[in-house]
Order: C-alpha cells, then sequence, then structure tokens
C-alpha cells in the first residue's frame, strides 16, 4: 500500500499506540518518529540525549515565565534564541522545527509530540487517537512496561495527565478532544495488527 500522508498519533498510557504507530509505519512503507526526534534534538542543540530524556513530554513548570518571555503558544513563532529558556521549551522547540521541516519532504508516522496541532495546517496529515479501557492499559502497562501491579493505576493516570498538561501548555487546546482528530480508535479489544488494519483502511478511503 503506498501512502502519500503524515499520520500522527496521540495515545493514552497503556493503548499500544506506540507499538501501533511502529507497526503502521512499516505497513506504509514511511518512517517512523517518536523516542527518535529527542535524538535529532539533541544532535541539532548540543544537549545530552539524556537530559531531554527527562524533559520529554513535560510542560515546562513555571507557565508565567514562558508567558513572560512571549513564548506562549509556540505555534505564532519563537525566537531563535533559547538560551535562558527552560530545558522543556528547548525540547519542544526544537521537536517543532524537526517536524515542521520533515513534513515539507516526508510522509511518516509521528507520535505523541503535539504533532497534530504543529501539522494542524498540513493538508496531507490524518490525525488518530488512540485510546482503551482502563483495565486494558493496567494490563498493558504491567506486561509490556514493567510496572509494578501495585502502582499501575497510578502510573497510567499520572502519564496521561503530564501528557494532557504538556498538549494544553502548548497548544491551548484540549488534549484528547474528540474533534481536534480524524479517527479515534479504541484499542481495548483490538491486536496491533487490527488496529493497523483499521487505520489503513481509512486512510486508504480518505486518500
Amino acid at each position: 500500500m503506498s501512502c502519500n500522508k503524515i499520520i500522527t498519533i496521540t495515545r493514552q498510557f497503556g493503548s499500544g499506540g506506540h507499538e501501533i504507530g511502529m507497526a503502521l509505519a512499516e505497513r506504509l512503507g514511511i518512517g517512523f518518529y517518536d523516542k527518535e526526534l529527542i535524538s535529532l534534538a539533541a544532535k541539532e542543540s548540543g544537549i545530552a540525549p539524556e537530559v531531554f530524556e527527562h524533559a520529554d513530554e513535560r510542560a515546562a513548570n513555571s507557565l508565567l515565565y514562558s508567558l513572560s518571555v512571549g513564548l506562549y503558544n509556540y505555534g505564532a513563532g519563537f525566537s531563535s534564541s533559547m538560551g535562558d529558556l527552560p530545558v522543556n521549551d528547548k525540547l519542544y522547540i526544537l521537536q517543532h522545527r524537526i517536524i515542521k521541516e520533515k513534513a515539507e519532504t516526508e510522509c511518516f508516522v509521528i507520535v505523541g509530540r503535539c504533532a497534530d496541532y504543529i501539522l494542524r495546517n498540513q493538508p496531507n496529515v490524518v490525525k488518530v487517537f488512540i485510546y482503551a479501557d482502563m483495565e486494558s492499559r493496567i494490563k498493558r502497562a504491567v506486561d509490556r512496561r514493567e510496572i509494578d501491579p501495585a502502582r499501575a493505576k497510578q502510573a497510567v493516570i499520572k502519564t496521561d495527565k503530564n501528557r494532557a498538561n504538556y498538549y494544553s501548555f502548548y497548544s491551548g487546546q484540549k488534549w484528547g478532544q474528540a474533534d481536534n482528530f480524524d479517527l479515534c480508535v479504541n484499542s481495548t479489544k483490538l491486536t496491533t495488527e487490527q488496529a493497523v488494519d483499521l487505520i489503513a483502511s481509512y486512510i486508504e478511503i480518505v486518500s
């Protein structure tokens, strides 16, 4: 199946969004970006990848700080000087730039990173939201992320809260709101392959 689309995947923690995105990219024969963007941002900035790993998909601590330097809502543009910014903001700015540049020349699947918002004006983008019920998300967190069963539910809720805060902080929009997406997929009863089949079928219909 040939593909001329960019597919952004927003996902609840434990819904299998990363695995689905990776398998979808392989099915479509296009690139895949998730944590890979951290390495690219680190290379461009000279900052150690480990520093960015800790800040990944977490909003800066001070909204007032970002407002004071005029950097709330990065979609409106941002300064090339990042010397005094928190690491979270530096990472977002670099990833924003990399995503926009790659969208000019590539088709790919990208997970998280406000990509659906960053590429909202890109005509060839399909925006997908992947979710699942709490029980299956907890089970996936325990089985695949090796999270202690006693704290798995708390980890799922906390991670989604971090993602929601990150998305809201940088986009000014509500994370996971259905009308921001072209397709919402409940992965609770689907295998990774079945979820890929569903998304690929939708892409073929709208292409």
